[in-house]
């Protein structure tokens, strides 16, 4: 085995973009492991977790390149291939929109000028200091950035408030801000109804449930998943009502959330009735309306819906051959918290306890191994899963592993998963799926997929749902659908 492990100093690269060329120098015939990162604490602690030497002198302003290949040809081939990936990756820019020629701002001070929001999507324990030069600045905050103290959130979320600006986030994924999309975000059509979303994919369902009926959004609002927390206190969530509640292009306000805190939901909907315009609360829990329901009924209040009641026909595509049911239990494989929430909440009422990793009760806690015995539910977009690695919408190949062992388990009854596209997302999700369904061969327990997305994205929604269903599994634009649908396989051969 042959090592090679090098620091180059002041060398910055974009995060998400390292762990994309880490991933594709390890893909290298003859490569074992390789880490490509800039060298800050977390990503040393995963240099010295893979067996190399952790150089003594090495700052975060500094790029180390860590490289195990079988022998000196391998080697030499991965370091062509790093030179490559590195090369084409340009410095970072200044001006949103700017190319590597324009000038590189040192602070969000220097970048923010003539603007009104900035996003920030560095490590959370190092983004309080940037959202505070934002804030400071007088820019609106979106914090992409995950595993941030909650204590820093109320900070900041306070001092916004006094400032007249809004805090989105921490571990907001998704916002829609006058057409524009940012962070994961799908391609949806204008439209009456201003999105307030404690969820990332939940609102990212709701929009494109909302675009295949004809409807459309003025914005989305994203506060971060814990701003409907007993310690956060919906800080977020009724400062963003109150913004929707003055644009006169909102006519219709949805508050998503995954299951609140009691307290906070009951404040939110003593605030939503003081407001002028309407308000939907789309809160997810057991005995609460899943969200393709919650949608249906908003466009019934629009006056949008096909037919005038609130049963729509949502978009599904089936394989040739029909899901044949099997023995066994249910694995839930997500990149979507908010999609496998509800999906547990669905699996539950039908099935009885389902194990997660984001459990729906404290019993039914999965174990840090991520395995179990009867049904189970795993969010790999969780932060437990995230750490030092790319969110698995941009890096699946976390959930594809786990998918190919489901598939091959004779336990296994039947696989539910999601695909969710947009901006932000990977460029071709459905591929690997595919593949790995076609790999388990005939004779695999059936697969049933959530496929969130429109027609505008730019991976194209029916391309995708096609190449899922060619592989041999069942697609559908609900989730909720879709849950039911896995459940249903499972009854049938229940005692």
């Amino acid at each position: 085995m042959t090592i090679a492990l090098e620091l180059r100093r002041g060398t910055y690269r974009d995060s998400v973009r390292l762990m994309q060329v880490s991933r594709s120098v390890g893909a290298v015939d003859g490569v074992e492991d390789a880490l490509v990162a800039m060298a800050t604490d977390l990503n040393l602690e995963l240099l010295d977790g893979m067996g190399f030497d952790v150089p003594e002198d090495a700052g975060a302003n500094d790029l180390v390149i860590a490289i195990r290949a079988r022998d000196e040809d391998a080697l030499q081939r991965a370091r062509a291939h790093l030179d490559e990936a590195l090369a084409a990756q340009p410095q970072a820019s200044g001006r949103a929109g700017g190319t590597a020629a324009g000038p590189a701002f040192r602070t969000v001070r220097g970048a923010g000028e003539g603007a009104n929001l900035a996003l920030l999507s560095v490590p959370g324990p190092h983004v309080f200091a940037e959202a505070t030069d934002a804030l400071d600045s007088g820019l609106n905050v979106m914090i992409f950035s995950d595993n941030v103290p909650v204590g820093h959130e109320i900070h900041l979320k306070d001092r916004g408030r006094e400032s007249g600006l809004l805090v989105m986030g921490p571990d907001c994924g998704t916002a829609v801000v006058g057409g524009v999309g940012l962070g994961f975000a799908n391609v949806v059509r204008s439209g009456p109804i201003g999105l307030v979303a404690a969820s990332g994919t939940g609102s990212q369902q709701l929009m494109c449930l909302l675009h295949a009926a004809g409807s459309g959004i003025s914005h989305c609002l994203g506060v971060g998943g814990r701003d409907l927390s007993e310690a956060v206190g919906g800080r977020s969530t009724l400062q963003a009502m109150a913004l929707l509640d003055a644009d006169p292009d909102t006519e219709l306000i949805v508050v998503v959330s995954k299951p609140p805190a009691a307290s906070v939901a009951a404040e939110v909907a003593r605030y939503a009735a003081r407001l002028a315009t309407p308000v939907r609360l789309a809160f997810l829990g057991r005995g609460q309306e899943d969200l393709t329901a919650a949608a249906e009924k908003t466009l019934v209040a629009t006056g949008l819906t096909a037919g005038g009641d609130e049963t729509a026909t949502w978009p599904s595509w089936l394989p040739e051959q029909r899901l044949a049911p099997r023995p066994g239990v249910l694995r839930g494989l997500f990149c979507g918290g908010t999609l496998c929430d509800e999906a547990m909440v669905i699996a539950a009422e039908a099935l009885g306890p389902i194990t997660s990793n984001i459990p729906l009760e404290p019993g039914w806690e999965l174990a840090g191994d991520l395995r179990a015995d009867g049904h189970l539910m795993i969010d790999f977009g969780d932060d437990g899963l995230t750490a030092g690695r790319p969110h698995p919408m941009i890096d699946p190949s976390l959930r594809l592993d786990r998918l190919a062992e489901e598939l091959a388990d004779p336990a296994t009854a039947v696989v539910l998963l999601d695909v969710v596209l947009g901006h932000g997302a990977h460029t071709d999700p459905a591929a690997g799926v595919a593949e790995v369904i076609r790999t388990a061969g005939p004779d695999a327990p059936p697969v049933v997929v959530s496929l969130c997305g429109t027609d505008a994205d730019p991976q194209g929604l029916h391309a995708q749902a096609r190449a899922l269903a060619d592989a041999g599994a069942e697609v559908h634009l609900s989730n909720a659908a879709a849950a039911r649908r896995a459940v249903a396989l499972v009854e049938r051969l229940q005692p």
